[in-house]
């Protein structure tokens, strides 16, 4: 097998493995370093498709310390045009429940020191993020969730802490209160790094929890890591149908601005 691929896909939190047979797992160097894990190369309806495992394939890497860099790198080396990134999250919302699905348009950074740029000089560049997520795949995604009869959210805004620590109460009603949708730790800057490749970038939010617990509802405990993986592992059969789904009915023609972002975005001199 031609060691390139035309879409990549992220495993986060109990995703470790994505494809199930006729596979090949390759060594990708990048001038990043090493990704997460070796890739795995395969074919889905034709389309070849890469996979990495966001932590790593024994989730040796925490959200802060993941080599996001690498991973994206490695994707665009095999000459990756599309990644599908499927990740757990906590609802910040009474009526998200878990096992829900969110299609996120937006995030909010509230990383730090994370190394979340290609372009660190001497062309300076400033890449646009006001439309971070691929609307394009976004509307493919949607219209598989549908016809496979999942419960999904069309759009919605992820914060983004720096972990590995949960959020504090008071943290977490403050991200409520500000009218975000769900929280994570590692959609920044692996979105953003995305976009710098001129990556189109798909999020599938997958909710595992409600954050600090639900407040008014004693039941509803706040969340542990325990809980995070046994939730996403009972949707694993769903997350994998619907990433099939939509790596099948991707068109080859790309139809948004994703793989330009970098048309004005540097300063000549």
């Amino acid at each position: 097998m031609k060691q390139s691929a035309e879409i990549g896909v992220f495993g986060g939190s109990g995703f470790y493995s994505f494809f199930e047979k006729s596979s090949v797992s390759v060594r990708v160097r990048t001038p990043y370093g090493a990704p997460s894990a070796h890739v795995t190369l395969s074919e889905i309806g034709g389309v070849k498709v890469a996979f990495i495992p966001r932590h790593g394939v024994d989730h040796r890497f925490p959200p802060h310390m993941i080599p996001y860099k690498a991973n994206i790198h490695a994707f665009k080396q095999l000459g990756v045009k599309r990644i599908v990134a499927p990740n757990a999250v906590g609802s910040l919302r009474a009526e998200l429940e878990p096992g829900d699905l969110v299609f996120c348009d937006q995030f909010v950074n509230f990383t730090t020191g994370r190394d979340d740029t290609f372009y660190s000089g001497p062309t300076t560049t400033h890449v646009s993020t006001a439309q971070p997520y691929c609307p394009q795949m976004g509307k493919i995604a949607t219209k598989a969730a549908k016809r496979l009869g999942m419960k999904y959210q069309e759009g919605g805004t992820v914060v983004v802490i720096q972990g590995p620590r949960f959020s504090t109460k008071a943290e977490s009603r403050f991200f409520k209160a500000q009218g975000w949708d769900v929280i994570n730790m590692t959609q920044y800057p692996e979105v953003v790094l995305s976009r710098e490749q001129e990556i189109c970038y798909l999020n599938i939010s997958v909710v595992t929890d409600y954050d600090a617990g639900l407040e008014g509802d004693s039941n509803v405990k706040p969340v542990s890591h325990h809980e995070v993986i046994k939730v996403f592992e009972r949707k694993m059969a769903m997350l994998r149908e619907l990433t099939v789904a939509i790596i099948s009915d991707m068109p080859r023609e790309r139809t948004c601005r994703c793989g330009s972002a970098l048309e004005n975005a540097r300063m000549n001199t």
